[in-house]
């Protein structure tokens, strides 16, 4: 089986620093089952390619084997084992690029977080159709080619068989990605792993698709296929689906009432709540940009959701978050189950993320993504931008996300705190400007900035609102 590795990222040989494989030299690692071979087809500042040739010894698995001498089955020795990528490959991948798989680089400390154009290429792999291919790495922001490959060229007659090369590409992508999305996936479509499944197996698939897995849309086809038993497979479902978003208000200090009080109230809404605010303003911007069509994504429960159906020129809304238990929270508070046929077919509830390409989002006039881009790192919205900017296209997007320069207004905020666990940053009034600017620049948006809440001297608005629109 042979996978290669291609970019054309300048130079394109930092490739070789970032996999630990001098380009210049061949290097063979012994394995259980075999050899994996490591050499690079080619190596300039233009194009480097690494290709990963593993060599399985059928026989010799058959020796390996309990009990084999008793068993004289055909099917041991002739099977497809030295030729399908399976979890033989995930093995070498973990063995060969071990210190690329976990992100590291002693030589250039910064190159694993950066976004690398890159191909693979498998060769080959097995699959019920090429449909699964695409349902497993297309959420994952791959552009996908299949070929298919028959049975016996000379036997048409006998059909294609369940083997196809497969070939990725991305535009953007940190290599330790690419890995650990062959890593898991490979032993996913194979179904046949070659040892023995224990609970370390569902630490090293949390630890390896911890990322990425639980915003995947096939997560429970993952884990099932990954790890195969029930014991195994539902405790991990179970910390998958906890992942949660939540609102960025801070919690109240201890004995203090469930609503804060350290924020200001907006005169002009007494005691109405910081995110009922925001939710409000973007509903009300939605409408004076005359959108009919619209993304709520990271819809969270539907309360936005439940604004945008108030509205009649709106004909369709399209909810997406990666929590399928916060689609379910919003299928209830919007008593979807109820809704009479017309409303129902305004609204679309569905699991997706905005770090992966999805041909659902085409074809929209607004995207809202309310409070979501601070729960992701920073080093992906690279990936972000391309999926909603790059691909979706919406005619206007409305991004709102925390002012830091507020935070010093709450008093259960220490200096350099965010005010929720999960978020990865929190922007000043003038990085979030240098970001929306750079944005709308980048795909032909103007954008406009304006804050949500109530203002104070010199720190402004606790949240703040980049609105972006595409010249008709």
């Amino acid at each position: 089986m042979l996978l290669t590795i291609t970019t054309t990222h300048q130079p394109a040989t930092d490739l070789g620093y970032l996999l630990h494989k001098n380009p210049a030299r061949l290097q063979t690692l012994e394995l259980t089952a075999g050899q994996a071979h490591i050499f690079y087809p080619e190596a300039t500042a233009e194009r480097c390619t690494v290709a990963l040739l593993l060599e399985i010894d059928p026989v010799g698995l058959v020796r390996s084997q309990k009990g084999a001498a008793e068993n004289f089955a055909l099917a041991q020795y002739v099977n497809d084992r030295p030729y399908v990528a399976s979890s033989f490959l995930s093995t070498a991948l973990a063995k060969a690029f071990n210190t690329a798989m976990n992100g590291t680089c002693q030589d250039r400390p910064g190159l694993p977080d950066e976004l690398l154009p890159l191909a693979a290429t498998v060769a080959v792999v097995p699959a019920a159709h090429a449909g699964q291919l695409h349902r497993l790495f297309g959420p994952l922001g791959y552009d996908i080619e299949t070929e298919a490959h028959p049975l016996d060229p000379t036997r048409p007659e006998w059909g294609e068989s369940p083997y196809y090369t497969l070939h990725l590409r991305h535009p953007a992508l940190r290599l330790r990605d690419l890995l650990t999305h062959l890593y898991v996936l490979l032993p996913v479509l194979d179904n046949n792993k070659h040892y023995y499944i224990g609970p370390a197996e569902a630490e090293k698939l949390l630890l390896r698709g911890g990322e990425w897995l639980p915003r995947h849309p096939e997560r429970e086809f993952i884990t099932r296929r990954y790890l195969r038993f029930a014991e195994y497979v539902n405790p991990t479902l179970a910390r998958l689906l906890a992942v949660e978003k939540d609102t960025d208000e801070p919690a109240p200090a201890a004995g203090a009432t469930a609503e804060l009080t350290t924020a200001p109230a907006d005169p002009a809404a007494p005691g109405q709540k910081l995110h009922d605010q925001r939710l409000d303003r973007v509903a009300e911007e939605i409408r004076r940009l005359g959108a009919k069509r619209v993304l709520d994504l990271g819809c969270g429960e539907g309360k936005l959701v439940r604004r945008l159906l108030q509205n009649p020129q709106i004909e369709h809304v399209l909810a997406l978050d990666v929590s399928w238990r916060e689609l379910e929270r919003a299928a209830q508070r919007l008593h979807l189950a109820e809704m009479p046929p017309r409303q129902r077919e305004r609204l679309t509830l569905a699991q997706g993320s905005v770090l992966y390409h999805d041909a659902r989002l085409a074809g929209y006039d607004a995207a809202a993504v309310v409070e979501v881009i601070e729960h992701l790192d920073e080093n992906r919205l690279t990936t972000f931008e391309q999926v909603v900017f790059a691909r979706a296209r919406p005619g206007s997007v409305l991004v709102t996300t925390p002012n830091a320069d507020y935070n010093q207004r709450y008093e259960t905020l220490a200096a350099g705190d965010f005010r929720h666990h999960d978020h990865r940053f929190e922007w000043t009034r003038a990085e979030f400007r240098a970001w929306s600017e750079a944005v709308a620049a980048r795909h032909g948006y103007r954008v406009r900035l304006e804050p949500l809440g109530p203002e104070a001297a010199e720190v402004g608005a606790p949240s703040q609102m980049a609105v972006f629109e595409r010249p008709a």
